[in-house]
């Protein structure tokens, strides 16, 4: 296999191995059955999805996370109907996906007959993957926005102090197969956290505009940005789509603003992250949205756009295989050793030796 080339300390297994590995690391880590299968499940789809920095590689900090208590491995969140298109869940310091999970099936059913539906949940760990929950929206035919926060991160201008987390957002719109669905997953920072993190891990400078050192200043040492703050895309545009989602995320849900949250990676509480997905019913207007969108993104294709989320349609099968490297991160922001990779493959494929996760029963 070409990963197997590229990188001597991968290994590919069939997905449902790596599942099994994967519940049993949650479990040996804390997690209950709900928790771990929620969890899992949401890594699995970024993994597949090329989305390989939120895969595995995140999974471990959820691991981490369970172990030293800052994630509640057998929290039950509460769902409650304040509306019928208003969907609120309480995390109650748990998983963000456990709780979306068990309201899912309700969102979809209200957008559909209302052609709107809300969902909005407080208090939960960081939510991971934020396409994941667009996504799988998209593919049940519906349209979606979702908008978190979390932990202060970001900079609402050069020179000043943290004050929103990366803030990212997502969209996503269903599309007719073998087109996958649009998805559109970014932060309201100049980058994403972990391409910090990637660069201070491989000794790589950072381009000017991406953060600022401890004291203020701007830099391309990825290791000071580390201490310091990221900034917004694009300036100020950038920080007043970290507020919108702010308030949608945060401000909607009633869970810890940015200012507020504790750090997800040490100390033993919660970030009580907000989470506001927001999904609507096309067909409702236009029951060939589908595929009036899928022939739009081939014409755009055919002019040479980039159209996110082209590999999000691949299921997430048995059958299939990941490629996982047998060497686990260091939790540390900068760590020198190469993160779990997992990326898709077309088939499966022996290995050599058993991948092993933290934790792991075995």
């Amino acid at each position: 296999m070409t990963a197997h080339m590229t990188d001597p300390e991968a290994v590919t297994l069939p997905v449902a191995d790596i599942r099994r590995l994967a519940m049993a690391a949650c479990a040996a880590a804390g997690a209950g059955a709900a928790a771990a299968a929620s969890l899992v499940d949401a890594t699995l789809s970024a993994a597949r999805s090329g989305c390989e920095e939120l895969g595995f590689p995140h999974f471990l900090q959820y691991l981490h996370a369970l172990r030293d208590g800052r994630i509640d491995g057998n929290a039950d969140p509460s769902i409650e109907r304040p509306l019928p298109a208003m969907i609120l869940s309480d995390a109650k310091g748990g998983i963000a996906q456990l709780g979306f999970d068990r309201a899912y099936d309700d969102l979809v059913r209200q957008a559909r007959m209302l052609g709107i539906a809300v969902f909005t949940q407080k208090n939960s760990y960081t939510t991971g993957e934020l396409g994941y929950y667009v996504r799988r929206l998209a593919l049940d035919g519906l349209v979606a926005f979702a908008a978190t926060n979390g932990p202060a991160l970001m900079a609402a201008s050069g020179g000043g102090k943290p004050v929103f987390c990366t803030n990212p957002f997502a969209f996503a719109a269903p599309a007719t197969p073998p087109e996958s669905p649009l998805v559109i997953d970014q932060a309201a920072s100049a980058t994403a956290y972990f391409n910090i993190v990637r660069a201070a891990r491989d000794g790589q400078a950072i381009p000017e505009g991406w953060a600022m050192d401890g004291h203020g200043d701007p830099t391309t040492d990825p290791e000071q940005a580390l201490r310091g703050v990221l900034l917004p895309f694009g300036g100020y545009k950038g920080a007043n789509i970290a507020l919108m989602v702010e308030i949608l995320s945060a401000g909607l849900s009633g869970s810890a603003w940015s200012l507020d949250a504790t750090d997800s990676r040490s100390g033993r509480e919660i970030p009580r992250s907000g989470l506001t997905v927001v999904a609507l019913a096309p067909a409702a207007i236009d029951p060939h949205f589908a595929r009036r969108h899928s022939a739009y993104l081939a014409r755009l294709r055919d002019l040479g756009v980039h159209v996110p989320g082209s590999r999000a349609g691949s299921p997430v099968s048995g059958e299939a295989g990941l490629s996982a490297s047998n060497d686990p991160p260091s939790t540390k922001s900068g760590a020198s050793r190469r993160p779990r990779r997992c990326r898709p493959q077309e088939r499966r494929s022996s290995t050599r030796r058993p991948a092993r996760l933290p934790f792991s029963s075995r």
